[in-house]
C-alpha cells in the first residue's frame, strides 16, 4: 500500500515548506540534519492535509479495504508525537509500532524505513521535537474494512513479509553508490512504488540482491516504471528528473511529481549523484514482448505530415498533440518529452497515457527549474472513443510497441478520476 499525494495537496503545502531548505553536512545542526533527512523521506506529503497545519496527518490514503488517515507527527504532547522517546519514535519509524503496542499499516514505509541508521533516526528524531510547530490537530480515525480493522493482524503480516535487518552494502559498492542505495533503499522508500506487491500488498523483493527490486510495479491504477538501470538514461539525467521534474526527453506526472516537489528537488547535488550511480548499476529489467509491430518513426511522421487518409488517432493527434510534441513524437528539450519510446506510452497498462491524457499533467516549480510547464487534460474535450483512439495511436506510433486501447480501459480511469 502507498499512499495517495495528489497535485492539489502539495501545491496547498508549498509555501509552508517554503523556509526548509537542505544544509550542507559540515556546518548543519542535529535539527538542520534532521529536517534534510525529513526532505529525503518525503515526510510532509502524507503526514499533511489540505488546509491543516504541516505533519498534523489527517491525509485520506484509500488502501483498497477502507481509508487509513495520516497520523499527526507535530511535537504536541496529545495529538502527536511530542511525548514520545526516542527509542519510542525509532520504533514507530523503523518497525510501525507505537508506544502503547498498536501496530501501524504499511501505508507508513517502516519495511524501507527499517534500514534508517541510528544517527539518522537520531536526527529526525531531533527534528520532529524541536524543528517541527506543534498542533493539537486530531486527523479522523482510520476506517478498515473486516477483518483489515483488526490491527492485530499486522503483527502476522510483518512476521511474514516485514524485516528488521540493517542497511547492507553489497560487495563492491563504491562509498558513492553505497550512499545512493542507503537513500533509495531507507528514507527515499522508492521500492513502495517500483517493486512489484504480491497478493498480500507485499513487496516482492526487499533490496538490491533481488531482480524484482525496483522493477516496477502499478499504484493506484497507474503502471509504475522500473528503475533498474534506467538505460535510456544516463547518470546526468537522472539527477536532472529528480532535481527539476524534468530532463532533456521526459517530465514527471502523476505520484512522481508530488515526490520532486516536496523531497528529492531539496536533496544536494552529491546525494542526488549518488542516487543515480547506484540506479545504473542495477541490471535492468527484462524487456516487455512487444505485441503490436511498430509503423516505424519515419512512416509514422511522413503520414503526419501529409494528412491525408488519417485514422481517428492520427487526425485527433495532429488536432490536439502535434503542436507540441511534433509529429516525429521528439517533442523539445527540457520542455515537451518525447513520446517516441516513452515508458508511459509503452506501458504493459495503459492506464497512465490514459490519465495523463484526461487529466493533463504539470511540472513542479523547483529553485532549479522554477517554471511550471503545463500540458492541458483533454478528458472533457474527448470522449472515450477518442481518448482510445488517440491513446492506441500514441501506443503504436514511431517506434512504440503498445496494445491498442479500448473504450472500456477509458471508461474505468474516467470513472476513477471522478471518484478522486
Amino acid at each position: 500500500m502507498m499512499m495517495i499525494k495528489q497535485f492539489a495537496h502539495f501545491l496547498t503545502l508549498a509555501a509552508a515548506l517554503a523556509a526548509t531548505t537542505a544544509f550542507a553536512a559540515p556546518a548543519e545542526t542535529l535539527v538542520q540534519r534532521g529536517a534534510y533527512l525529513a526532505r529525503a523521506g518525503d515526510c510532509i506529503a502524507c503526514h499533511s492535509a489540505p488546509g491543516k497545519p504541516a505533519f498534523a496527518g489527517g491525509l485520506a490514503i484509500d488502501s483498497g479495504h477502507g481509508i487509513i488517515y495520516s497520523t499527526n507527527i507535530t511535537p504536541d504532547k496529545q495529538r502527536g508525537i511530542g511525548a514520545y522517546t526516542e527509542q519510542q519514535f525509532a520504533d514507530a519509524v523503523r518497525k510501525g509500532v507505537k508506544p502503547d503496542g498498536t501496530h501501524l499499516y504499511p501505508a507508513m514505509p517502516y519495511t524501507s524505513y527499517a534500514k534508517v541508521a541510528d544517527a539518522d533516526i537520531k536526527a529526525l528524531y531531533a527534528y520532529f521535537q524541536a524543528g517541527v510547530q506543534p498542533s493539537a490537530y486530531k486527523p479522523p480515525s482510520t476506517s478498515m474494512d473486516f477483518p483489515f480493522n483488526l490491527r492485530w493482524g499486522m503483527a502476522v503480516w510483518n512476521y511474514m513479509f516485514a524485516s528488521d535487518k540493517p542497511f547492507k552494502a553489497q560487495p563492491g559498492w563504491s562509498a558513492q553508490v553505497r550512499n545512493g542505495a542507503y537513500l533509495v533503499e531507507g528514507l527515499g522508500h522508492c521500492s513502495s512504488c517500483h517493486t512489484p506487491r504480491g497478493f498480500a500488498m507485499n513487496e516482492k523483493a526487499g533490496d538490491s540482491s533481488e531482480a524484482k527490486f525496483l522493477a516496477g510495479g502499478d499504484l493506484n491504477g497507474w503502471p509504475v516504471p522500473s528503475l533498474r538501470g534506467l538505460p535510456r538514461w544516463s547518470e546526468a539525467a537522472i539527477v536532472d528528473y529528480l532535481q527539476t521534474g524534468r530532463n532533456a526527453t521526459s517530465a514527471v506526472a502523476g505520484e512522481m511529481t508530488a515526490v520532486v516537489a516536496h523531497s528529492t528537488a531539496y536533496l544536494d547535488d552529491a546525494d542526488l549523484q549518488s542516487i543515480a550511480a547506484y540506479l545504473k548499476t542495477l541490471s535492468p529489467a527484462a524487456p516487455r514482448t512487444a505485441t503490436v509491430k511498430a509503423q516505424g518513426v519515419e512512416a509514422t511522421a511522413k503520414k503526419l505530415t501529409a494528412a491525408t487518409n488519417l485514422t481517428l488517432g492520427e487526425r485527433l493527434y495532429l488536432d490536439n498533440c502535434a503542436a507540441c510534441h511534433f509529429v516525429n513524437g521528439k517533442g523539445a528539450s527540457r520542455v515537451f518529452p518525447v513520446l517516441d519510446g516513452a515508458t508511459v506510452a509503452n506501458a504493459e497498462s495503459p492506464a497512465g497515457l490514459i490519465h495523463v491524457i484526461m487529466q493533463g499533467a504539470r511540472t513542479p516549480s523547483t529553485d532549479k527549474a522554477p517554471s511550471i510547464l503545463v500540458m492541458p487534460g483533454f478528458g472533457k474535450r474527448l470522449d472515450d472513443q477518442e481518448v482510445a483512439a488517440l491513446a492506441s495511436f500514441v501506443r503504436q506510433g514511431w517506434s512504440n510497441t503498445g496494445a491498442p486501447v479500448t473504450e472500456r480501459e477509458v471508461a474505468k480511469v474516467r470513472t476513477r478520476l471522478t471518484q478522486e
